[in-house]
């Protein structure tokens, strides 16, 4: 069978490839081949600055057509590690051989070659890779897509501030908020979540096979391995990695900030997840209508439906997100000795795991892009429910030290049919100051919404 989105196992390669198609080239093993060069070429440059008489500097021609090997990578170039990997068994040995095979005609890399992947252990590529794939997928990809729903969350916020909308605890009729204050709630802690994900530091090791730096001091006993690792990780790309140093491992980075940053990509997802299920009630209730597409089906039998489709589709790919998300936290950190390879295998799942967040991050906001506001019947719903006004009622009550107003207000509205006359008669009647008693008799379950609207326009 040949490969195509209809044969594609992962319905992120196949049904949802288009949309998914700046986080590929991040994520994919391409993406992991090409950072591998990026490390490999990093080190390499980088030792030739060294002062060791046995590698001079390179020349300025030499270092160009180094970074060219990165910047230039191609799928060609990924197929040709490929095929010298079937020889090796060995994915990071077939990027060494790779390179060195494109120093031929250059009898300047040729005579150095050895300084490809001098002292490093298969992790130090890998553990620095890892962290390049999720630096460029957390900062080009998942956080921006992050951003367009918050931004869109936040102009929501706004826009509605100031409409009045029944609040229901456990699913019952409670104090009045605003359909803006709701949405700023949710807006407030995707900000933190956001700020997060973003602060996470991506640490990054090249120690050698158990962390040691054993075989460097072996060629070179006298130089600081320790400063030249760091610097070659910390320096700014393309020279070095942009990465923070991770002093103390074994032969693998510890993973510990992986699974805090999965972490923090999880626990925003379930923020969402929340949202999503909110909406999805209040598309149900008739808060919100959702605009029409020509064309589109909600139903293959019921001609009617308008299905909120966008909500459900990033709910579903939101728990298989936190999923995987959650599996990677905790396996992760886990090492027997000082290495063993359970975590390869889970590693090159980092992308799918990613994929299905923003996956969901655009279906929400493709959903949200569809809201329209029904005034109306949030309005209708309000004026159903009066009974809503017992708690100010026996609040002022209690100001005033009328006896058990909770109690009155309990026996008077519970499990009872309220209307704006019952409610308004039983404030008549109280032996309150006469200004309270028109305060309380102007008030309406669309008027009693506290500094809701303020709040809302914080945000």
């Amino acid at each position: 069978m040949n490969f195509s989105s209809i044969s594609a196992l992962s319905p992120l390669d196949g049904r949802y490839c288009a949309k998914l198609a700046k986080l590929r080239p991040i994520m994919s093993e391409m993406g992991y081949m090409q950072r591998r060069v990026q490390v490999e070429v990093a080190w390499f440059i980088a030792l030739s600055d060294c002062g060791f008489a046995e590698f001079k500097p390179l020349t300025p021609g030499a270092r160009t057509y180094l970074l060219g090997l990165v910047k230039n990578f191609s799928e060609a170039d990924g197929d040709a590690i490929k095929e010298i990997e079937k020889t090796t068994n060995h994915d990071v040995k077939a990027v060494e051989y790779w390179i060195k095979s494109r120093f031929e005609a250059r009898p300047e890399l040729l005579a150095a070659q050895e300084f490809v992947h001098f002292a490093c252990t298969s992790e130090d590529i890998n553990n620095t890779s890892h962290a390049l794939q999720l630096k460029a997928g957390r900062d080009l990809v998942l956080l921006p897509a992050l951003d367009a729903v918050i931004a869109k969350l936040r102009e929501m916020a706004h826009a509605f501030a100031d409409v009045s909308m029944l609040s229901r605890t456990h699913g019952q009729t409670a104090s009045p908020t605003t359909v803006g204050k709701e949405i700023a709630n949710v807006v407030v802690r995707l900000v933190a979540a956001r700020e997060k994900i973003a602060s996470i530091k991506l640490l990054a090791k090249m120690n050698g096979a158990v962390g040691n730096f054993n075989a460097h001091l072996s060629a070179w006993p006298d130089f600081d391995w320790e400063a030249f690792s760091r610097r070659v990780i910390e320096t700014p790309t393309p020279l070095g990695l942009g990465l923070t140093f991770q002093p103390y491992s074994i032969q693998i980075e510890p993973h510990d900030y992986m699974a805090e940053l999965f972490d923090a990509v999880a626990r925003t997802n379930t923020i969402l997840i929340d949202w999503a299920r909110d909406v999805w009630g209040y598309v149900s209730l008739g808060y919100f209508k959702q605009r029409l597409r020509e064309g589109e089906v909600g139903s293959s039998t019921m001609p009617h439906k308008v299905n909120p489709i966008d909500f459900e589709n990033a709910e579903g790919n939101l728990g298989l997100a936190n999923a995987l998300l959650r599996h990677l936290s905790e396996k992760l950190p886990i090492s027997r000795w000082q290495r063993d390879l359970t975590d390869s295998t889970v590693l090159r799942n980092m992308g799918v795991a990613m994929g299905y967040a923003v996956l969901a991050y655009q279906s929400l906001a493709t959903g949200l892009g569809k809201l329209e506001i029904n005034e109306v019947a949030i309005a209708a719903d309000l004026d159903a429910s009066w009974e809503v006004m017992a708690e100010p009622i026996q609040t002022v009550m209690r100001r005033f030290g009328l006896p058990q107003p909770y109690e009155q207000l309990k026996k008077f509205t519970r499990g009872e049919p309220m209307t704006r006359e019952l409610m308004q008669g039983f404030i008549a009647k109280l032996e309150i100051p006469q200004a309270e008693k028109q305060r309380l008799l102007a008030m309406t379950p669309g008027s009693y919404t506290g500094m809701a609207a303020e709040l809302a326009k914080r945000v």
